[in-house]
């Protein structure tokens, strides 16, 4: 069970990289755009807003990652502690979507469910 936490954390770090991508580095493309319902000019003036966004998806995917690194190091406690830092983090974050902004719940689940199922499965797998 352990190591299937370890997978779904592993896969929701995956997850939040590929987010501090688009926020950070491909905002104004067309195709992310597309994704986040932004016309051209919605996405230039709120770049610089995204660009910072970006950065707190990857430093809790990083989290993640140094995580299990630490846990395949031998130091299942350390590491598991980062972990459920991250995937909790990761979680809250799309919790907060969803109750702000109940329209984008579809973004929300898509980015919240892997660390949530991911925190509980490791969660179980620690006990």
């Amino acid at each position: 069970m352990f190591t299937v936490g370890l997978i779904l954390a592993g896969l929701a770090g995956a997850l939040h990289i590929y987010i501090f991508l688009m926020e950070s580095a491909w905002w104004t493309r067309a195709s992310v755009r597309s994704t986040f319902g932004m016309t051209e000019e919605e996405a230039e003036s709120t770049k610089e807003m995204a660009f910072n966004q970006g950065f707190y998806n990857l430093f809790l995917a990083v989290m993640v990652f140094v995580g299990i690194v630490v846990v395949l190091a031998g130091n299942v406690g350390g590491g598991a502690a980062l972990i459920l830092a991250g995937t909790v983090s990761m979680t809250g974050a799309a919790t907060v979507l969803l109750l702000s902004s109940p329209q984008k719940a579809s973004a929300a689940l898509k980015q919240g469910i892997l660390p949530l199922v991911g925190t509980i499965v490791l969660a179980i797998g620690l006990l």
